[in-house]
């Protein structure tokens, strides 16, 4: 992206680099303090993507596994570090460290085998696989866009596993905001989520200190807007609603209320969790969501929640974070 040439645009884009900026040095800092960790003692476990009925999460920096009927039970930890992952039909993404500035993007096979590795800029954020795990995305925070007042914005890229086809950013995507063609060079975009055929997905744009629920088109390489505050929406397995984080009062300074969109009717619906959640959520089935929380200390837990408001939050997986299914 070019700088902006005038003191007007630069004023536009003002409150959504304030904000991006926040967000980025929070997440920073918390990525300082977890320290560089080694293989878990005893040796390598072995941990697989299609080991039946568990949940993926990374405990400790590195992926481990759990009983989806025992998720406080044992757990499997496997000597990868990561600090994002997911999976989804026997292939997974980790968000790992490549130096110790510098992040890679590693394509997993079923049995944790590295496939393929892309560099990517800035801290990992979010990671995802689409359903049948062949289209994998990942969202970095970066420093240095000319446009941003606070230093820190968002990269998002999508690989295809199966032809090696890679987008390095949707920013290079064409635009329809409200109707209309829309270009500016503040646009950021972070948490996508695929639909079943591969091809259109959905993900949060931000621009104008505006956010906004874009859906997205592969092969064509375009994005138009859908909703406002909507932001790292998740598809649920029968595609037909998004678990999404919804700024209090649009202002995400206030925190986040996990909430629901109903995709058919577009409305929304906010889960019985009422602590703020800072997270891109998994559906764990049709019916229940998980996402991480912190503690006062920093440490990470996995909660889960009924999708349709309904229930009361109950902690899944003690001293974990990155939650995904495996079925």
């Amino acid at each position: 992206m070019t700088a902006m040439s005038t003191r007007a645009k630069l004023g536009v884009v003002v409150a959504s680099a304030v904000l991006l900026g926040t967000v980025a040095a929070g997440y920073a800092a918390t990525a300082a303090q977890a320290p560089r960790t080694t293989p878990p003692a005893g040796g390598e476990q072995v941990v697989t993507l299609t080991s039946g009925p568990r949940l993926l999460a990374i405990t400790d920096r590195h992926v481990s596994t759990v009983a989806a009927t025992d998720p406080a039970g044992p757990r499997t930890v496997a000597g990868l570090e990561c600090l994002r992952v997911y999976a989804a039909a026997g292939t997974g993404v980790c968000l790992k460290p490549e130096t110790a500035w510098s992040y890679q993007v590693v394509v997993l096979d079923a049995t944790l085998r590295q496939t393929r590795a892309v560099s990517v800029p800035g801290l990992p954020n979010r990671a995802r696989v689409s359903a049948s795990g062949r289209m994998v995305s990942w969202t970095t925070f970066v420093g240095g866009d000319s446009y941003t007042a606070s230093g820190f914005s968002t990269r998002t890229g999508i690989l295809d596993t199966r032809t090696g086809g890679t987008v390095a950013s949707l920013e290079e995507f064409a635009i329809t905001r409200d109707g209309r063609g829309y270009r500016n060079a503040d646009v950021n975009y972070w948490g996508v989520t695929f639909t079943a055929d591969d091809n259109r997905f959905y993900a949060t744009m931000a621009t104008g200190g505006r956010r906004y629920l874009v859906r997205g088109d592969l092969a064509a390489r375009t994005v138009e807007t859908l909703k406002e505050n909507v932001e790292c929406p998740s598809l649920s397995p029968d595609g037909t609603r998004l678990a999404f984080k919804e700024a209090i009062d649009a202002d995400p300074a206030k925190g986040w209320r996990l909430s629901v969109l109903a995709l058919s009717s577009m409305r929304v619906t906010a889960t019985a969790e009422v602590r703020s959640v800072d997270d891109q959520a998994a559906w764990l089935d049709d019916g229940k969501l998980a996402y991480t929380l912190r503690r006062d200390d920093g440490q990470p837990d996995v909660w889960s929640v009924p999708a349709d408001g309904s229930g009361t939050p109950a902690l899944v997986i003690p001293g974990a974070e990155s939650p995904s299914p495996l079925t």
